[in-house]
């Protein structure tokens, strides 16, 4: 589905990404992780189509990330990405809108899932809650590829449960999630792959329960002693 090859990105001074191969394929629950700064969300907004490369080959499906895969990918950045004068209904519209397979049905499901009201001010949610319409307003989206970006960010540990089942039923066949955590404990229950990002590029890759067995310990604690060096 994802292919990068030798893929850099460099702002002004700083090298974000740099020769990163990775593939990502179909219908697979991949945890991508690392800390602040390893390139996580360069990756993922350049498979968004947000921010273009700056050198090696990025493609989806054979092609390079363009108009046509924008239409393939749903992508949940970190930011706050709603205006102030909208409620939980006016998001829902406004996806509508922007993105042809977005599902009202499907939107107006997950909200009441979330524990959300149509009539809630976004701007008024907590932190939380505010995750929580992000979650839904993405997976809404009858996309090929959904990229979340710290999903669990602000969601308490009651809530966390029922976000992750969500995430995990949206994960029908033909369709790959990829999602950026620091809340690894969370992840590895559920995931196929697990991709480990430091300085800009891979440093492991592959599947999760090969990766345990070749390393002979949890995905958890290959986190640990990855990122305390």
């Amino acid at each position: 589905m994802v292919e990068a090859k030798m893929v850099g990105k460099r702002y002004l001074r700083k090298q974000a990404v740099k020769d990163m191969n990775l593939v990502l394929e179909d219908g697979k629950i991949y945890a991508l992780l690392g800390p602040n700064g390893s390139g996580k969300t360069t990756f993922m907004k350049m498979v968004a189509g947000l921010v273009k490369p700056t050198s090696g080959s990025l493609q989806y499906n054979n092609e390079n990330i363009g108009v046509e895969s924008k239409k393939r990918v749903a992508y949940m950045s970190t930011e706050p990405f709603f205006y102030s004068y909208m409620t939980v209904g006016h998001v829902g519209k406004y996806f509508a809108d922007f993105f042809e397979d977005f599902s009202m049905e499907r939107y107006e499901e997950l909200i009441a899932r979330m524990d959300l009201k149509m009539t809630d001010k976004a701007k008024e949610l907590s932190s939380g809650l505010a995750a929580k319409l992000k979650i839904a307003a993405t997976l809404a989206r009858d996309a090929q590829l959904y990229m979340l970006d710290e999903p669990l960010n602000g969601i308490d540990i009651i809530a966390r449960e029922s976000v992750i089942q969500t995430i995990v039923e949206a994960a029908t066949e033909g369709k790959t999630i990829v999602v950026s955590s620091h809340l690894v404990d969370e992840l590895e229950p559920i995931v196929d792959n697990v991709v480990f990002m430091k300085q800009g590029t891979v440093v492991i890759e592959g599947d999760a329960e090969a990766v345990r067995t070749e390393r002979g310990k949890s995905i958890v604690d290959l986190y640990k002693e990855v990122y305390a060096e």
